[in-house]
Order: C-alpha cells, then sequence, then structure tokens
C-alpha cells in the first residue's frame, strides 16, 4: 500500500485497513505541520522527530493518566466490593 506522509511518498507493508492507515499518514503530517515554523527552513528529518516527540510525550501523557484511572477504578471497586461484603453478611 502506498502512502502519502508529508509529501513524502511511503510504501507500507501491513494488514490494516486502508482507511486507518491513510488517518495515520494525515495524523503524522499535521503533527510535522504544527512543528514547522513559519519562515524557517529545517530538514524533513528533524521536522519528523520534532514530530516523534510530540507524539511521544502525548502517548506517556495518555499512559501515565490512564495509569492513574486504572488505580481510580480499581479502588473504588474495592470499596465497592467490601460495601458488598458487609451487606452480605449483614443479611444473614
Amino acid at each position: 500500500m502506498k502512502i502519502t506522509v508529508a509529501g513524502q511518498r511511503l510504501a507500507v507493508r501491513t494488514s490494516a485497513d486502508a482507511a486507518y492507515l491513510r488517518e495515520l499518514a494525515d495524523f503524522v503530517t499535521a503533527k510535522i505541520d504544527e512543528v514547522r515554523a513559519p519562515g524557517r527552513t529545517a530538514t524533513t528529518q528533524s521536522l519528523s522527530l520534532l514530530a516523534a516527540m510530540n507524539i511521544a510525550d502525548e502517548l506517556y501523557q495518555l499512559r501515565k493518566h490512564h495509569a492513574k484511572l486504572k488505580r481510580q477504578v480499581r479502588g473504588r471497586l474495592q470499596r465497592i466490593l467490601r460495601h458488598l461484603d458487609r451487606e452480605a453478611e449483614f443479611t444473614t
């Protein structure tokens, strides 16, 4: 499959859906466009690395948030289970 990322044509071998792959390519292109400074010349490689750093930052922040949510859900579930256990003991 052929896709275009930031004006660069790439051949990709994947089992992913074509629409999904285009969506990823558009996402990466948008990230590269975000780091491109107006009026300044930068290489595709440096822009790609800056965009990759931004994407990696987003990923790490989301992972951290996800882990926090998992801890909160686990804590709430444990409180619910303790409450249910107390109710079961009370009714028996």
